[in-house]
């Protein structure tokens, strides 16, 4: 295993304001300094870092030479970038070739900086719930996304996410009933979407590319540093090596009350006995 850290903790995530008008212009982005979180997230002892597409994309703007530019930072802090998250509603066919331009400029700036992941969310719900045909479309445009992921050399995962219709364990099967992509589980968004993480992770064992790790409080709606909230996240890990996959472990905290070094750290901790546990080896890699 591999263990890396999302940057979205610096800051949270936020969407491009040309997308109010523009589809083909909206992303996901940390408002925060990518390259303190970058530094950070190396000192805590992770190997990889996942961004997202707004992000990468504001990197893409430098020469790879350029003192600023996302390699020097890579070399500087020693890390990979694992993946680039990104998204699209999915479901209206009006603007779907603009969020495939979208996604498809999304795959090419992960693929120039070396990522192995397109991870992608989305499938909207609509005002009046979801229309029939709806997971149809999402189905269908997630498997044109994993073409556009294959075409660059990266491999594409879905993550279910609350707030989509990809978000209870029915839903997640109705989706992955109409595409072939991967898997991304995050421990958080499917417990919270009802599910049990670790039966999902079995359940869809042989669709996992990518997994996304954080804990969930009491609530069920707060999201937490690993070891601080409710989840069983032991058996999370027992599922995921009884799955097979044997690859990056990224631990993807949207938000914290405090210090986003300090909720690294806490996690980072955790993770050095859960993987002793579980009988999980890491590379440092």
């Amino acid at each position: 295993m591999r263990l890396g850290y999302h940057s979205i903790t610096w800051g949270g995530v936020t969407g491009a304001a040309g997308g109010v008008t523009s589809v083909k212009d909206l992303v996901y982005r940390v408002p925060g300094d990518m390259h303190r979180a970058l530094r950070e997230i190396s000192a805590a002892g992770y190997r990889g870092v996942e961004m997202f597409d707004g992000n990468v994309r504001e990197f893409a703007e430098f020469a790879d030479d350029d003192a600023a530019s996302l390699p020097r930072l890579l070399d500087e802090t020693g890390l990979s970038l694992v993946g680039v998250y990104t998204g699209a509603n999915f479901v209206y066919p009006d603007i779907l070739a603009d969020e495939l331009h979208r996604v498809r400029r999304a795959a090419e700036a992960a693929a120039r900086f070396g990522a192995g992941q397109l991870v992608v969310g989305g499938g909207a719900p609509r005002a009046d719930g979801i229309a029939e045909g709806d997971h149809d479309r999402l189905g269908q445009a997630l498997d044109t996304v994993d073409g556009i992921a294959a075409e660059h050399g990266l491999s594409a995962c879905y993550h279910p996410h609350l707030g989509t219709i990809g978000q209870s364990p029915e839903q997640v099967e109705a989706v992955f009933e109409r595409s072939s992509i991967g898997f991304c589980p995050d421990t958080a968004h499917l417990a919270a979407g009802g599910g049990d993480p670790a039966a999902m992770i079995r359940r869809y064992r042989d669709r996992i590319r990518h997994v996304h790790l954080k804990d969930l409080g009491a609530d069920g709606a707060t999201f937490l540093p690993l070891g601080r909230g409710e989840l069983d996240l032991d058996g999370v890990l027992a599922a995921v090596a009884d799955s097979g996959y044997d690859d990056w472990l990224v631990v993807e905290l949207d938000s914290y009350d405090g210090d986003p070094a300090e909720a690294a750290r806490i996690s980072r901790a955790w993770l050095d006995g859960a993987l002793d546990r579980a009988g999980l080896t890491v590379t440092t890699s």
